[in-house]
């Protein structure tokens, strides 16, 4: 039974392109902007002189973890959920995940310290599934690239916008840190709702879109299979990049107002959204020139190229950080513009690029899914290893090591992987791949 029409999804339609992608992007980025209102609050506070059941770990480090360990689950869930739901139902998925993940928060405020974990693992259970959710609205498009840049700036300036306003809950409502999660979540429920709604209104992808970008699909257990058989000597050193960029974003995110104390900015109001903002506008406009490049293939490529000048940006930026010859915000900064760059766009227009050159039926979506549920599982040995195997290293040093690592290593990795796609000739490739994928899965009608 065919689902009635939105004058909204009418108008669309027939809007002008710059309107369709302007409307596009305020829904995506709102959506998952509000989505962080659900996951990062609890990172404002410090549970300072807390730890686990007597143990060695920090109770925020164990929060942490907790939190990584259930939304590295949601990513393994997602390959199979995100990369098969129906149209007709992601609206419905978007506003579930939301609503149990609040749940969660709520126990997060009722629970005693040390069954805390275990609401915060239930909090992020959910909620990793919400970006793939997102994506397959926007996917697939002539524009994608500016799409998937608005919707990824979402969570470069969210996290810290989020994590401000969790401060000022604290400081000027009075609410106390355990509770200021579940407060800040339901500040953000009903924009998050109105979002949805707003991206549940955009149309399938055009006649012309599909030419351009190939009709993108749901992808059975067979065609997933056989996507990862055919590029695993790319897929393997790509994912080994984005095991440790995941770490390292994550570090950064959670424990960035300890760093920020140890580089002299303690207690600044507003700090994390002064660092975050110039992050979010450098990478958009990175991401939005790709859209310049039409042929996919070269778009491929010059992906490719950014995300290797983001590593080297990060390794360059800490040299001058240790010469003295920039300020420690001016270093949070560079790094973290270096690091979204790399980052960012394995959960955008990467995987959409490679899918338009290599003309092959499926979703960008299984292949986001299937490199997220990798680097979350990196993320937690990361955390683990700081507290356990190097607990006397601050926190700031052990990050600005980490910095130089991944950034002489992931860009030899990088180059190693664009090398095995680009020893790939598209013809022949599209050609064993579409072989390989069929029976193609035909998409659900959409309204």
């Amino acid at each position: 039974m065919s689902r009635r029409i939105s004058p909204v999804t009418r108008w669309l339609e027939s809007a002008p392109p710059a309107a369709f992608t302007a409307y596009a992007m305020v829904a995506g980025f709102a959506t998952y902007f509000c989505m962080y209102a659900f996951r990062k609050p609890f990172a404002a506070a410090g549970y300072k002189g807390m730890h686990l059941l007597q143990t060695g770990i920090e109770l925020k480090t164990a929060f942490v973890i907790s939190q990584i360990v259930g939304y590295t689950v949601s990513k393994y869930i997602g390959i199979k959920v995100c990369s098969e739901v129906s149209r007709g139902r992601r609206a419905a998925a978007l506003v579930g995940l939301i609503a149990c993940a609040e749940a969660a928060l709520l126990l997060f405020a009722l629970l005693p310290p040390n069954l805390k974990v275990l609401a915060i693992f239930l909090n992020g259970l959910p909620l990793g599934m919400v970006w793939g959710m997102v994506v397959w609205y926007l996917e697939g498009r002539r524009t994608s690239e500016l799409l998937l840049a608005g919707l990824s700036c979402s969570f470069i300036v969210s996290s810290g916008v989020v994590k401000d306003i969790g401060t000022w809950v604290m400081r000027h409502w009075g609410v106390g840190e355990f509770w200021m999660p579940f407060v800040t979540g339901l500040i953000f429920l009903p924009p998050f709702l109105a979002s949805t709604w707003l991206l549940d209104r955009l149309p399938a992808a055009s006649p012309q879109d599909a030419a351009a970008r190939v009709r993108r699909e749901p992808m059975n257990a067979a065609h997933r299979a056989a996507f990862v058989r055919h590029y695993l000597w790319g897929l393997l050193p790509l994912l080994a990049v984005y095991l440790f960029l995941t770490a390292y974003r994550d570090f950064r995110d959670n424990f960035g107002i300890e760093m920020f104390a140890q580089l002299g900015y303690a207690d600044r109001a507003g700090i994390f959204t002064r660092s975050e903002l110039p992050v979010m506008f450098g990478v958009m406009a990175c991401l939005a020139a790709l859209n310049l490049v039409r042929d996919n293939r070269r778009g491929l490529f010059s992906t490719f190229g950014l995300m290797a000048g983001g590593l080297v940006l990060m390794g360059a930026a800490t040299l001058l950080l240790d010469a003295r010859l920039i300020h420690g915000l001016t270093w949070m900064i560079l790094i973290g513009l270096g690091s979204y760059l790399a980052y960012v766009p394995y959960g955008s227009v990467l995987f959409d690029r490679l899918i338009a050159s290599t003309r092959i039926a499926g979703t960008a979506v299984f292949a986001i899914y299937l490199a997220d549920a990798i680097g979350y599982s990196g993320s937690v040995g990361v955390q683990l290893y700081k507290d356990l195997g190097d607990p006397h290293v601050s926190r700031l040093a052990f990050f600005r090591a980490f910095t130089y690592l991944l950034s002489a290593i992931g860009a030899v990795l990088l180059a190693a992987s664009a090398a095995c796609f680009l020893a790939r000739r598209r013809p022949q490739a599209a050609v064993r791949t579409q072989a390989a994928l069929t029976p193609r899965v035909e998409a659900p009608p959409v309204s």
